[in-house]
């Protein structure tokens, strides 16, 4: 069976500034991965490659599900099961989230099981105050990173990245978000967390960690890894 995400030799450079050194990392249905490095390290140049953000020349392989996303229009990265939730949720003035689930519904190849899934997540993330507001407008950071696990668990993804969500959140919006994006475990499902620093994984329980330096993975392990650069540091990498 094929992994949620399978990234192989994923090279990656800006211009003349090679960022990705081949990248091998590989997310299986049902389990949530942790990637930790130091800025500069890579990590952001990754979401913007299987995102598909222009300017960056790409080599190499990222399949989600079994599919080639490397080549795709942003938009057809998504339709295969591609989910990014971005560190910096954007605020889109005039657009509700109403509005955004009716759009998402009507392009659903199953729309009463998509409003099924909104109703189920809507309540168990809280989300009924916010449906009617302009998405992310006048939200807190913690209450944006809520609507991106909203949306999350209504498009149902084959594998999400979730970069940085722990970023600009006190600790009780870390602790919240933490235990969401455990809640959105699923044997249809892998998950990508690109963090900094071990706090959110301390309220989490990720299945393989995995650490970044100079554009390439450079080990791979259990928790105790982020216990262990929480101490140390990324030097010793």
């Amino acid at each position: 069976m094929s992994a949620a995400l399978a990234i192989e030799g994923l090279e990656a450079r800006l211009g003349d500034l090679r960022i990705l050194e081949g990248v091998d990392l590989t997310v299986p249905f049902g389990e949530v991965h942790a990637l930790m490095g130091p800025n500069g390290s890579g990590k952001s140049t990754l979401c913007h490659v299987l995102t598909g953000k222009a300017d960056y020349e790409a080599s190499g392989s990222a399949k989600v599900g079994g599919t080639e996303i490397l080549g795709l229009p942003v938009d057809e990265r998504a339709k295969v099961g591609f989910f990014q939730a971005f560190q910096y949720p954007v605020e889109v003035p005039g657009v509700t989230l109403d509005d955004l689930l009716a759009e998402l519904a009507a392009a659903s190849d199953d729309p009463a099981a998509f409003w099924e899934r909104a109703e189920a997540a809507s309540a168990r993330l809280g989300m009924e105050p916010f449906l009617s507001r302009p998405i992310n407008v006048g939200l807190s950071g913690g209450e944006k990173k809520r609507s991106e696990m909203f949306q999350l668990a209504v498009l149902s993804p084959t594998a999400a990245v979730l970069d940085e969500i722990d970023s600009g959140l006190d600790v009780d919006a870390v602790r919240e978000v933490a235990a969401m994006v455990e809640s959105l475990r699923s044997p249809d499902l892998g998950i990508l967390v690109i963090t900094h620093y071990s706090r959110i994984l301390n309220y989490m329980e990720p299945d393989r960690v995995h650490v970044m330096v100079g554009g390439r993975i450079v080990e791979s392990g259990g928790p105790e890894i982020a216990d262990r650069l929480e101490a140390q540091g990324y030097e010793l990498s």
